[in-house]
Protein backbone atom coordinates (compact mmCIF):
# COMPACT_ATOMS: atom_id res chain seq x y z
CA UNK A 1 0.00 0.00 0.00
CA UNK A 2 1.61 3.58 -0.55
CA UNK A 3 0.43 6.74 1.08
CA UNK A 4 -0.32 9.43 -2.32
CA UNK A 5 -1.30 12.67 -1.88
CA UNK A 6 -2.57 14.38 -5.29
CA UNK A 7 -1.99 18.35 -5.18
CA UNK A 8 -4.51 20.32 -7.43
CA UNK A 9 -8.03 21.50 -7.32
CA UNK A 10 -10.50 19.54 -5.37
CA UNK A 11 -14.26 20.46 -4.20
CA UNK A 12 -15.72 23.02 -3.22
CA UNK A 13 -13.40 24.56 -5.82
CA UNK A 14 -15.20 23.30 -9.22
CA UNK A 15 -14.32 22.31 -12.87
CA UNK A 16 -12.73 19.75 -14.34
CA UNK A 17 -9.37 19.47 -12.98
CA UNK A 18 -11.30 19.04 -9.23
CA UNK A 19 -13.26 16.32 -11.04
CA UNK A 20 -10.15 14.80 -12.53
CA UNK A 21 -8.19 14.53 -9.00
CA UNK A 22 -11.45 13.48 -7.71
CA UNK A 23 -11.97 10.85 -9.64
CA UNK A 24 -8.26 9.98 -9.47
CA UNK A 25 -7.72 9.31 -5.69
CA UNK A 26 -10.93 7.08 -5.83
CA UNK A 27 -9.27 4.80 -7.93
CA UNK A 28 -5.81 4.66 -5.73
CA UNK A 29 -8.17 4.24 -2.76
CA UNK A 30 -9.64 1.49 -4.44
CA UNK A 31 -7.05 -0.08 -4.96
CA UNK A 32 -5.69 -0.39 -1.28
CA UNK A 33 -3.81 3.23 -1.48
CA UNK A 34 -3.95 5.81 1.26
CA UNK A 35 -4.85 8.67 -1.06
CA UNK A 36 -5.88 12.40 0.10
CA UNK A 37 -6.09 15.79 -1.92
CA UNK A 38 -4.30 18.69 -1.26
CA UNK A 39 -6.23 21.46 -2.77
CA UNK A 40 -6.32 25.45 -2.67
CA UNK A 41 -7.48 27.81 0.03
CA UNK A 42 -6.81 30.47 -2.69
CA UNK A 43 -6.50 29.02 -6.43
CA UNK A 44 -6.43 32.82 -8.05
CA UNK A 45 -7.16 36.06 -7.27
CA UNK A 46 -10.67 36.94 -7.75
CA UNK A 47 -9.36 39.53 -10.81
CA UNK A 48 -7.55 36.43 -12.66
CA UNK A 49 -10.15 34.38 -12.60
CA UNK A 50 -12.39 34.67 -15.83
CA UNK A 51 -15.74 33.23 -14.81
CA UNK A 52 -18.59 34.14 -11.91
CA UNK A 53 -17.10 32.12 -9.49
CA UNK A 54 -14.57 29.25 -8.47
CA UNK A 55 -16.88 27.35 -5.90
CA UNK A 56 -19.42 24.33 -6.52
CA UNK A 57 -22.30 24.53 -4.65
CA UNK A 58 -22.85 20.43 -5.33
CA UNK A 59 -22.03 18.56 -2.08
CA UNK A 60 -18.80 17.21 -1.31
CA UNK A 61 -17.34 13.59 -2.38
CA UNK A 62 -18.01 11.12 -0.32
CA UNK A 63 -15.12 9.09 1.74
CA UNK A 64 -12.11 11.60 0.07
CA UNK A 65 -10.44 13.35 2.44
CA UNK A 66 -9.51 16.75 0.61
CA UNK A 67 -7.05 19.74 2.58
CA UNK A 68 -7.84 23.53 1.31
CA UNK A 69 -4.90 24.78 2.73
CA UNK A 70 -2.56 26.15 -0.56
CA UNK A 71 -2.70 29.72 -1.09
CA UNK A 72 -1.79 30.91 -4.80
CA UNK A 73 0.26 33.75 -4.25
CA UNK A 74 1.52 33.35 -0.68
CA UNK A 75 4.95 32.24 -0.46
CA UNK A 76 5.06 32.16 3.48
CA UNK A 77 2.19 29.42 2.55
CA UNK A 78 3.97 27.73 0.22
CA UNK A 79 6.67 27.21 2.67
CA UNK A 80 4.45 26.05 5.60
CA UNK A 81 2.87 23.28 2.97
CA UNK A 82 6.00 22.31 1.83
CA UNK A 83 7.35 21.45 5.62
CA UNK A 84 3.77 20.32 6.20
CA UNK A 85 4.15 18.04 3.47
CA UNK A 86 7.85 16.93 4.09
CA UNK A 87 7.05 15.89 7.50
CA UNK A 88 3.98 13.78 6.17
CA UNK A 89 6.34 11.74 4.17
CA UNK A 90 3.71 10.34 1.61
CA UNK A 91 5.48 7.38 -1.00
CA UNK A 92 4.23 9.52 -3.89
CA UNK A 93 2.85 13.29 -4.58
CA UNK A 94 0.62 13.66 -8.05
CA UNK A 95 0.97 17.38 -8.89
CA UNK A 96 -0.81 18.96 -11.67
CA UNK A 97 -0.02 21.20 -13.94
CA UNK A 98 -1.90 23.14 -16.16
CA UNK A 99 -0.96 27.20 -16.06
CA UNK A 100 2.59 28.80 -15.50
CA UNK A 101 0.78 30.75 -12.82
CA UNK A 102 1.34 28.13 -10.70
CA UNK A 103 4.99 27.35 -10.90
CA UNK A 104 6.39 29.46 -8.42
CA UNK A 105 3.83 27.81 -5.92
CA UNK A 106 3.99 24.23 -6.22
CA UNK A 107 7.69 24.68 -7.37
CA UNK A 108 8.47 26.12 -3.93
CA UNK A 109 6.63 23.36 -2.16
CA UNK A 110 8.06 20.57 -4.29
CA UNK A 111 11.39 21.54 -3.46
CA UNK A 112 10.29 21.56 0.16
CA UNK A 113 9.44 18.44 -0.37
CA UNK A 114 11.95 16.90 -1.60
CA UNK A 115 14.09 17.40 1.32
CA UNK A 116 12.40 14.21 2.85
CA UNK A 117 14.69 12.38 0.50
CA UNK A 118 11.78 9.70 -0.12
CA UNK A 119 8.64 11.11 -1.24
CA UNK A 120 8.67 10.54 -5.28
CA UNK A 121 7.32 13.37 -7.24
CA UNK A 122 5.32 12.63 -10.34
CA UNK A 123 3.42 15.78 -12.16
CA UNK A 124 0.32 15.16 -14.59
CA UNK A 125 1.31 17.55 -17.21
CA UNK A 126 -2.11 19.02 -18.78
CA UNK A 127 -0.18 21.64 -20.51
CA UNK A 128 3.25 22.76 -20.65
CA UNK A 129 3.31 25.63 -22.69
CA UNK A 130 -0.50 27.61 -22.23
CA UNK A 131 -3.06 28.13 -24.54
CA UNK A 132 -2.50 32.11 -24.18
CA UNK A 133 0.40 33.17 -23.52
CA UNK A 134 1.98 35.84 -21.03
CA UNK A 135 5.05 37.23 -19.56
CA UNK A 136 6.81 35.01 -17.12
CA UNK A 137 5.22 31.98 -18.29
CA UNK A 138 8.91 29.99 -19.57
CA UNK A 139 10.65 30.95 -16.27
CA UNK A 140 7.50 29.80 -14.64
CA UNK A 141 7.44 26.31 -16.12
CA UNK A 142 11.49 26.02 -15.63
CA UNK A 143 11.00 26.25 -12.22
CA UNK A 144 8.54 24.33 -11.77
CA UNK A 145 9.29 21.77 -14.06
CA UNK A 146 12.63 21.19 -11.84
CA UNK A 147 11.43 19.90 -8.56
CA UNK A 148 9.37 16.96 -10.13
CA UNK A 149 11.14 13.21 -10.77
CA UNK A 150 9.08 11.73 -13.34
CA UNK A 151 5.80 13.07 -15.64
CA UNK A 152 2.66 11.84 -16.97
CA UNK A 153 1.31 13.59 -20.37
CA UNK A 154 -2.34 12.87 -21.98
CA UNK A 155 -1.17 13.84 -25.48
CA UNK A 156 1.79 14.22 -27.73
CA UNK A 157 1.76 17.83 -28.06
CA UNK A 158 2.28 17.77 -24.57
CA UNK A 159 5.18 15.17 -24.45
CA UNK A 160 6.74 17.31 -27.55
CA UNK A 161 6.02 20.89 -25.20
CA UNK A 162 7.72 19.05 -22.22
CA UNK A 163 10.76 17.77 -23.75
CA UNK A 164 11.62 21.57 -24.95
CA UNK A 165 11.88 21.53 -21.37
CA UNK A 166 13.03 18.55 -19.62
CA UNK A 167 14.75 15.93 -21.89
CA UNK A 168 15.95 13.36 -19.45
CA UNK A 169 13.52 12.76 -16.47
CA UNK A 170 11.23 9.56 -17.12
CA UNK A 171 8.13 10.67 -18.79
CA UNK A 172 4.81 8.32 -20.03
CA UNK A 173 2.26 8.99 -22.34
CA UNK A 174 -1.15 7.73 -21.13
CA UNK A 175 -4.30 8.64 -22.37
CA UNK A 176 -6.97 10.77 -20.28
CA UNK A 177 -9.00 8.38 -18.53
CA UNK A 178 -13.70 8.48 -18.98
CA UNK A 179 -15.13 10.88 -17.17
CA UNK A 180 -17.05 7.79 -15.36
CA UNK A 181 -18.84 9.59 -12.47
CA UNK A 182 -21.36 11.89 -14.10
CA UNK A 183 -23.71 8.93 -13.93
CA UNK A 184 -24.83 6.12 -16.42
CA UNK A 185 -26.47 6.83 -20.10
CA UNK A 186 -29.83 7.80 -19.86
CA UNK A 187 -32.65 8.06 -23.00
CA UNK A 188 -32.37 10.83 -25.04
CA UNK A 189 -36.14 11.71 -24.50
CA UNK A 190 -35.27 11.69 -20.96
CA UNK A 191 -32.43 14.01 -21.18
CA UNK A 192 -34.42 16.61 -23.61
CA UNK A 193 -37.45 16.92 -21.41
CA UNK A 194 -35.36 17.25 -18.47
CA UNK A 195 -33.64 20.48 -20.26
CA UNK A 196 -37.14 21.46 -22.03
CA UNK A 197 -35.69 20.58 -25.28
CA UNK A 198 -37.56 19.08 -28.25
CA UNK A 199 -37.49 15.49 -28.85
CA UNK A 200 -37.77 16.01 -32.60
CA UNK A 201 -34.86 18.65 -33.70
CA UNK A 202 -30.98 17.46 -34.29
CA UNK A 203 -29.37 19.28 -31.88
CA UNK A 204 -25.42 19.33 -31.79
CA UNK A 205 -23.28 20.56 -28.56
CA UNK A 206 -20.71 22.51 -27.64
CA UNK A 207 -19.83 21.78 -24.16
CA UNK A 208 -17.33 23.36 -21.57
CA UNK A 209 -16.07 27.01 -20.54
CA UNK A 210 -15.51 29.17 -23.65
CA UNK A 211 -12.33 30.52 -24.11
CA UNK A 212 -10.75 31.85 -27.98
CA UNK A 213 -8.84 28.94 -28.33
CA UNK A 214 -11.93 26.57 -28.33
CA UNK A 215 -13.42 28.19 -31.28
CA UNK A 216 -16.87 28.20 -30.81
CA UNK A 217 -16.94 31.60 -33.32
CA UNK A 218 -15.53 29.03 -36.14
CA UNK A 219 -18.83 26.47 -34.92
CA UNK A 220 -21.15 29.98 -35.29
CA UNK A 221 -19.86 30.56 -38.48
CA UNK A 222 -20.71 27.08 -39.54
CA UNK A 223 -24.29 27.41 -38.49
CA UNK A 224 -24.54 30.41 -40.73
CA UNK A 225 -23.19 28.00 -43.55
CA UNK A 226 -25.61 25.32 -42.28
CA UNK A 227 -28.14 27.67 -42.63
CA UNK A 228 -27.82 28.61 -45.90
CA UNK A 229 -28.18 24.87 -47.07
CA UNK A 230 -31.53 24.88 -45.82
CA UNK A 231 -33.80 22.46 -46.35
CA UNK A 232 -31.16 19.88 -46.36
CA UNK A 233 -30.00 20.77 -43.03
CA UNK A 234 -33.28 22.26 -41.34
CA UNK A 235 -33.64 21.43 -37.79
CA UNK A 236 -30.16 21.43 -36.71
CA UNK A 237 -29.93 23.59 -33.61
CA UNK A 238 -26.65 23.92 -31.30
CA UNK A 239 -26.80 23.59 -27.62
CA UNK A 240 -23.93 25.58 -26.21
CA UNK A 241 -23.48 24.50 -22.31
CA UNK A 242 -20.84 26.22 -20.41
CA UNK A 243 -19.96 29.26 -19.02
CA UNK A 244 -17.84 32.02 -20.34
CA UNK A 245 -14.34 32.65 -19.57
CA UNK A 246 -13.84 35.88 -21.95
CA UNK A 247 -16.05 38.92 -22.55
CA UNK A 248 -19.15 37.00 -24.13
CA UNK A 249 -19.86 40.98 -25.94
CA UNK A 250 -18.11 39.70 -29.26
CA UNK A 251 -20.16 36.44 -29.30
CA UNK A 252 -23.60 37.87 -28.59
CA UNK A 253 -22.59 40.58 -31.31
CA UNK A 254 -21.45 38.25 -33.61
CA UNK A 255 -24.72 36.12 -33.29
CA UNK A 256 -26.64 39.34 -34.14
CA UNK A 257 -25.01 39.89 -37.32
CA UNK A 258 -24.98 36.27 -38.75
CA UNK A 259 -28.86 36.10 -37.70
CA UNK A 260 -28.70 32.84 -36.47
CA UNK A 261 -30.05 33.34 -33.27
CA UNK A 262 -33.23 30.66 -34.01
CA UNK A 263 -30.40 28.08 -34.58
CA UNK A 264 -29.11 28.11 -31.11
CA UNK A 265 -29.82 27.02 -27.39
CA UNK A 266 -27.74 29.06 -25.15
CA UNK A 267 -27.12 27.43 -21.54
CA UNK A 268 -24.19 29.67 -20.73
CA UNK A 269 -23.75 29.36 -16.73
CA UNK A 270 -21.64 26.66 -15.02
CA UNK A 271 -23.06 23.40 -16.21
CA UNK A 272 -23.14 21.58 -12.32
CA UNK A 273 -21.56 17.71 -12.45
CA UNK A 274 -25.15 16.61 -11.12
CA UNK A 275 -26.86 18.09 -15.00
CA UNK A 276 -23.61 16.96 -16.90
CA UNK A 277 -25.13 13.91 -18.23
CA UNK A 278 -28.26 15.27 -19.41
CA UNK A 279 -26.23 17.81 -21.79
CA UNK A 280 -24.48 14.86 -23.09
CA UNK A 281 -27.54 12.69 -23.51
CA UNK A 282 -29.62 15.03 -24.73
CA UNK A 283 -27.33 15.84 -28.01
CA UNK A 284 -26.87 13.92 -31.12
CA UNK A 285 -23.37 14.84 -30.89
CA UNK A 286 -20.41 16.64 -29.80
CA UNK A 287 -18.42 19.37 -31.45
CA UNK A 288 -15.27 20.83 -30.87
CA UNK A 289 -14.02 23.22 -33.28
CA UNK A 290 -10.80 24.43 -31.41
CA UNK A 291 -7.99 26.37 -32.93
CA UNK A 292 -5.99 24.45 -30.89
CA UNK A 293 -5.35 21.75 -28.55
CA UNK A 294 -3.59 19.53 -26.57
CA UNK A 295 -5.86 17.09 -25.28
CA UNK A 296 -9.68 17.76 -23.99
CA UNK A 297 -11.66 16.58 -20.99
CA UNK A 298 -15.36 16.61 -23.10
CA UNK A 299 -13.54 13.83 -25.40
CA UNK A 300 -13.43 11.68 -22.23
CA UNK A 301 -17.38 12.66 -21.63
CA UNK A 302 -18.11 12.13 -25.41
CA UNK A 303 -16.64 8.48 -24.83
CA UNK A 304 -18.45 7.30 -21.64
CA UNK A 305 -21.57 8.99 -22.85
CA UNK A 306 -21.15 7.21 -25.93
CA UNK A 307 -21.61 10.31 -28.31
CA UNK A 308 -19.98 10.72 -31.48
CA UNK A 309 -17.40 13.77 -31.80
CA UNK A 310 -16.92 16.35 -34.65
CA UNK A 311 -13.24 17.50 -33.90
CA UNK A 312 -10.67 20.07 -35.64
CA UNK A 313 -7.91 18.43 -36.59
CA UNK A 314 -5.49 20.23 -34.31
CA UNK A 315 -3.52 19.18 -31.35
CA UNK A 316 -4.20 15.64 -29.59
CA UNK A 317 -7.57 15.56 -30.54
CA UNK A 318 -7.21 13.57 -33.69
CA UNK A 319 -5.68 10.86 -32.21
CA UNK A 320 -8.33 10.33 -29.78
CA UNK A 321 -11.13 10.50 -32.37
CA UNK A 322 -10.27 7.81 -34.74
CA UNK A 323 -12.28 9.68 -38.29
CA UNK A 324 -15.49 7.88 -39.41
CA UNK A 325 -15.21 5.71 -36.82
CA UNK A 326 -16.27 7.20 -33.21
CA UNK A 327 -16.58 10.32 -35.09
CA UNK A 328 -15.71 12.86 -37.72
CA UNK A 329 -11.98 15.14 -37.91
CA UNK A 330 -12.42 18.13 -39.90
CA UNK A 331 -10.03 20.98 -40.37
CA UNK A 332 -10.73 24.56 -38.15
CA UNK A 333 -12.58 26.01 -40.56
CA UNK A 334 -16.56 27.50 -40.91
CA UNK A 335 -17.14 24.95 -44.35
CA UNK A 336 -15.43 22.51 -43.18
CA UNK A 337 -16.94 22.37 -39.20
CA UNK A 338 -20.40 22.23 -41.32
CA UNK A 339 -19.65 19.65 -43.69
CA UNK A 340 -18.60 17.58 -40.81
CA UNK A 341 -21.39 18.32 -39.07
CA UNK A 342 -23.38 17.23 -41.88
CA UNK A 343 -21.48 13.71 -42.80
CA UNK A 344 -22.45 12.89 -39.12
CA UNK A 345 -26.12 12.92 -39.86
CA UNK A 346 -25.70 11.25 -43.46
CA UNK A 347 -24.01 8.08 -41.04
CA UNK A 348 -26.26 8.58 -38.64
CA UNK A 349 -25.98 8.73 -34.82
CA UNK A 350 -25.94 4.36 -34.46
CA UNK A 351 -23.37 4.18 -37.34
CA UNK A 352 -20.32 5.51 -34.52
CA UNK A 353 -22.00 3.71 -31.27
CA UNK A 354 -20.42 0.59 -32.11
CA UNK A 355 -17.18 2.21 -32.60
CA UNK A 356 -17.21 4.22 -29.55
CA UNK A 357 -17.84 1.46 -27.00
CA UNK A 358 -14.73 -0.61 -28.80
CA UNK A 359 -12.63 2.45 -28.67
CA UNK A 360 -13.87 3.80 -24.92
CA UNK A 361 -12.04 0.22 -23.15
CA UNK A 362 -8.66 1.95 -23.66
CA UNK A 363 -8.97 4.80 -21.41
CA UNK A 364 -9.28 3.50 -17.89
CA UNK A 365 -8.39 4.59 -14.59
CA UNK A 366 -6.85 1.51 -13.08
CA UNK A 367 -4.07 2.11 -16.08
CA UNK A 368 -3.24 5.87 -15.23
CA UNK A 369 -2.40 4.46 -11.38
CA UNK A 370 -0.55 1.58 -12.79
CA UNK A 371 1.39 4.22 -14.51
CA UNK A 372 2.12 6.35 -11.60
CA UNK A 373 3.40 3.33 -9.45
CA UNK A 374 5.31 2.58 -12.55
CA UNK A 375 6.97 5.82 -12.63
CA UNK A 376 7.54 6.44 -9.08
CA UNK A 377 9.62 2.97 -8.89
CA UNK A 378 11.86 4.23 -12.02
CA UNK A 379 12.53 7.50 -10.69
Amino acid sequence: MAKVIIIGPGHPLRGGLATFNQRLAKEFIDQGNDCSIYSFSLQYPSFLFPGKTQYSDEPAPENLTIHSVINSINPFNWIKIGRRLKKARPDIIIVRYWLPFMGPALGTILRKVRKNKHTKIICIADNVIPHEKRPGDRSFTKYFLKSCDAFITMSDKVMTDLRKFQKTKPAKLVSHPLYDNFGAIIPKNEARKHLGLSENEKIILFFGFIRKYKGLDLLLEAMLVLNNLKPQTSNIKLLVAGEFYEDERPYKEQIEKLGIKDQLILRTDFIPDSEVKYYLCAADAVIQPYRNATQSGVTPLAYHFEKPMVVTNVGGLPTLVPDEKVGLVVEPNAQAIASGILRFYQLGEDYFIPHLRNEKQKYSWGKLVNSVLELAKKS
